[in-house]
């Protein structure tokens, strides 16, 4: 079959139609807590939605690259800095997204009808040789599939395309019952690229679902972690109901931001920035003389009321203004938390305010910003 043909049988049976990629940022365009190369644990360090999961002697940097397949575009980029050349049993190292189970409901999991998914995505390392995406279900049943593929060519960018059955290796264990995913607001699905996977995680076998939930990966993975040298480039992750891999389904900034603002949301926005002497999005009252509190309402809801604020600068980074202003004593600190707000506080050494008072807060350094995380 012709491109052409493919892709006009693709659109006349839905499989092409927009917002079909389940991923949230697959062309790496947000990246609201940094963008340059940051030393990293496990955890949300750079670019948007996607987390690193570590334990072992090594050491790695993640950031924001402007090097793709395309000429223009970004990719998300590792690097060793500390090698690791023998991983023990219990240790590993892997990239994921989670995807909100609410979200996967047309996956049909759990029933005869299940559907077959395509996972598409551009990929470069210096280390060549075989690695593993893993799907990995945690509701109802645990279920796992680890499927092999093969980085070709070193510093090379190559298209990889990973298609799942709902009965692959002849398992029945996504169209049993317990294969369902709840319709909720929790993870759904971790879509995760192994880097390195100790014996304990690497006993899976290739493109089968597995209910062992220490089945990550085969034993055929690279360790990418034995040399300083190694980097591992990632870009246009896309994953979708169907057979095929359909063309790189671009969105704009505006909406992938929108989408990564219901998991994390830092403020100033990314996308215009705040300088000095500039107020935050939130208007408040006095609470006595010396707390200004304020509400701050989030852009869109978050998934979930937030389980984790950051702040960054010192005490006097921050100002509560009426007609004057005064620099704070402490730091802001955030509580009252639900989906849509959070309450914020910030004590003041100025003198003369009066309980009641309408007030907002000011930045008084670039350094100074609020973040709030419901990431999954």
């Amino acid at each position: 079959m012709s491109k052409a043909a493919e892709l006009a049988a693709l659109i006349g049976s839905g499989q092409a139609q927009g917002d079909r990629n389940f991923i949230i940022n697959g062309d790496m365009q947000v990246s609201q807590r940094a963008t340059g190369a940051t030393a990293v644990g496990s955890g949300y360090y750079t670019i948007d939605r996607f987390k690193t999961h570590k334990n072992n002697d090594g050491a790695f940097t993640i950031e924001q690259s402007t090097d793709n397949p395309f000429g223009t575009g970004n990719s998300l980029k590792m690097a060793v800095t500390t090698a690791d050349t023998s991983v023990a049993a219990g240790q590993y190292l892997f990239l994921s997204q989670s995807i909100e189970a609410q979200n996967l409901q047309s996956l049909l999991y759990g029933t005869s009808s299940a559907k077959t998914v395509t996972l598409s995505f551009w990929v470069k390392s210096n280390k060549t040789g075989t690695y593993v995406i893993t799907l990995y279900k945690s509701d109802n049943t645990i279920t796992v599939i680890p499927v092999e593929y093969t980085i070709d060519s070193a510093n090379t960018w190559e298209k990889k395309t990973i298609t799942v059955t709902p009965t692959a290796g002849g398992t029945s264990l996504i169209t049993a019952s317990g294969g369902a995913i709840d319709n909720n607001n929790a993870e759904g699905l971790m879509v995760i690229f192994g880097l390195a996977w100790g014996s304990t995680y690497n006993g899976g076998t290739n493109n089968t679902w597995s209910s062992n939930s220490n089945h990550y990966s085969t034993s055929n993975q690279v360790n990418w972690m034995d040399s300083t040298s190694n980097n591992f480039y990632l870009s246009q992750l896309q994953f979708e109901i169907g057979e095929v891999a359909t063309p790189f389904e671009h969105r704009s900034f505006g909406d992938e931001y929108q989408r990564c603002l219901r998991y994390y949301y830092k403020t100033p926005a990314p996308n215009g920035g705040m300088s000095a002497n500039e107020t935050f999005p939130c208007i408040g009252n006095m609470d006595g003389s010396t707390t200004g509190a304020y509400m701050l309402q989030f852009p869109i809801p978050m998934r979930a009321a937030p389980t984790a604020f950051e702040q960054s600068g010192t005490a006097s980074d921050y100002s509560i203004r009426v007609t004057s202003d005064a620099n704070g004593t402490s730091v802001p600190t955030a509580g009252g938390f639900t989906a849509e707000s959070a309450l914020i506080n910030l004590v003041s050494s100025g003198a003369g305010f009066t309980s009641g008072d309408a007030c907002f807060m000011r930045a008084e350094s670039t350094d100074a910003f609020l973040a709030f995380s419901a990431e999954l």
